[in-house]
């Protein structure tokens, strides 16, 4: 019991002084310049790594398998045409049997 009420203690006064740590209290130095490209880096790395296991998982998991077939799916859906325009059928290139719908 008494190292959970110190183990308590301990974790208030970690979040009663967040203060020592604000970036406006750094002196400026060489080093300290790049203390937000470090930052934007190692946040890069982070998400592209849980990026990675996560496209890893999703492979495993066989949602990538027979994409080519998926993808011709849409390919045979028969739908009306609302995008040609009905001069364009009287046209000489679609007298080869694809005007006739």
């Amino acid at each position: 019991m008494r190292r959970l009420v110190i183990l308590f203690v301990v974790w208030l006064g970690v979040l009663a002084f967040p203060a020592l740590a604000f970036a406006h209290d750094q002196p400026e130095t060489k080093q300290s310049r790049w203390v937000m490209a470090d930052w934007m880096m190692d946040t890069f790395f982070i998400f592209s790594g849980l990026a990675v296991v996560a496209f890893l998982a999703a492979w495993k998991a066989g949602h990538f398998h027979e994409l080519d077939r998926m993808g011709g799916i849409p390919l045979l859906v028969e739908e009306e045409d609302y995008y040609t325009p009905e001069w364009a059928y009287d046209e000489e290139e679609w007298a080869d049997g694809d005007a006739e719908r």
